[in-house]
């Protein structure tokens, strides 16, 4: 499975960036994938999760702010980040589980990342 994200960059408080995540290798259809963020000095957490069937789980941090999204025809994951704020600035990683459904949002459950996306908010 290789994933690579896209779609990071810089926006202002209160603005909008969607990332997408290109899976080759196998149908990431099958499997339950994540997004994951990092911020300088902290630990990599969860942010939002989509399983097999499209059943999706969010961070409470983005709850209801961001939405997790799949094109199975395009292979592509998807994530809409609305009303951002400093605080969602980090590198952000798409992650692929190694089976169709999303039990937790454990880094050690994915084994599968992409290389990364800059998302960079300013105040």
């Amino acid at each position: 499975v290789h994933l690579v994200e896209s779609g990071g960059g810089a926006v202002q408080a209160g603005g909008s960036l969607r990332l997408s995540c290109g899976c080759s290798g196998n149908s990431y259809s099958d499997y339950c994938m994540g997004w994951f963020r990092q911020a300088p000095g902290l630990e990599r957490e969860g942010v939002a999760m989509i399983d097999r069937d499209g059943q999706t789980t969010y961070s409470n941090s983005v709850k209801g702010r961001f939405t997790v999204s799949k094109d199975n025809a395009k292979n592509t994951l998807y994530l809409q980040m609305n009303s951002l704020s400093p605080e969602d600035a980090a590198m952000y990683y798409c992650a692929a589980h190694a089976g169709p459904y999303c039990y937790s949002m454990n880094n050690a459950n994915f084994p599968f990342w992409g290389q990364g996306t800059q998302v960079t908010v300013s105040s």
